[in-house]
């Protein structure tokens, strides 16, 4: 595939999943899900609450999550994606994204309400509906809902691969979340090349 065909598909599942506000989630449809039987990427046309809906899994250490749950609409596994990753999640006022790197992909956030105030490498700033976020990959990254109101965002990888972590964080929904320690957090963190600034590898003696 091209760089000119890849950024081609890169904007319409921006354009395909920017919109308003997220208000409430829903189960995904099930043509969200479906795999692709000749490992070739399969188009889709979804709306807000369609995709694959998770439930993140309880924290043992009594830390709390950005968001209790996400949908993630674009990947391997939901329709064949080779190269991109794509979902989205809502943070409630106050909530907080806690600080983090992916070591191999670059993400792009994009603010679909709200206001956030996100720290990214050496810089700081308050973003609001309509803004947009682009880390580079091994780049650290941290957020807060800092107004009264959900902020709804967009995440979109270059690449696969941390989705594997956000489902090891998490469950289907409809599942009971089960818990989750620290160390099984960073194991999953592994699967999909990411680090928590709270749970980095110590150097070696």
């Amino acid at each position: 595939m091209t760089s000119r065909t890849i950024a081609t598909v890169l904007v319409a599942a921006i354009a395909a999943m920017a919109g308003g506000p997220a208000t409430a989630w829903f189960q995904a449809s099930d043509a969200a899900t479906a795999r692709t039987p000749d490992g070739d990427a399969r188009s889709l046309l979804l709306e807000r609450n369609e995709g694959e809906l998770r439930t993140r899994r309880i924290h043992a250490d009594s830390s709390v999550p950005a968001s209790s749950q996400f949908l993630l609409k674009v990947s391997p596994k939901n329709n064949g994606s080779q190269h991109l990753v794509a979902g989205t999640e809502v943070l409630a006022p106050g909530a907080v994204l806690p600080k983090h790197r992916h070591l191999v992909q670059d993400e792009i956030l994009l603010i679909d309400s709200g206001t956030a105030h996100i720290s990214l490498g050496d810089e700081e700033r308050d973003l609001h509906a309509g803004g947009l976020v682009f880390i580079p990959a091994n780049t650290w990254i941290s957020g807060r809902n800092i107004g009264t109101e959900p902020v709804a965002l967009t995440f979109i990888f270059s690449a696969p691969g941390f989705e594997d972590t956000m489902r090891c964080n998490s469950v289907p929904a409809g599942e009971t979340p089960t818990v989750i320690t620290p160390e099984e957090q960073k194991a999953c963190a592994h699967l999909g090349h990411a680090e928590s600034a709270g749970r980095q590898e110590k150097p070696e003696k």
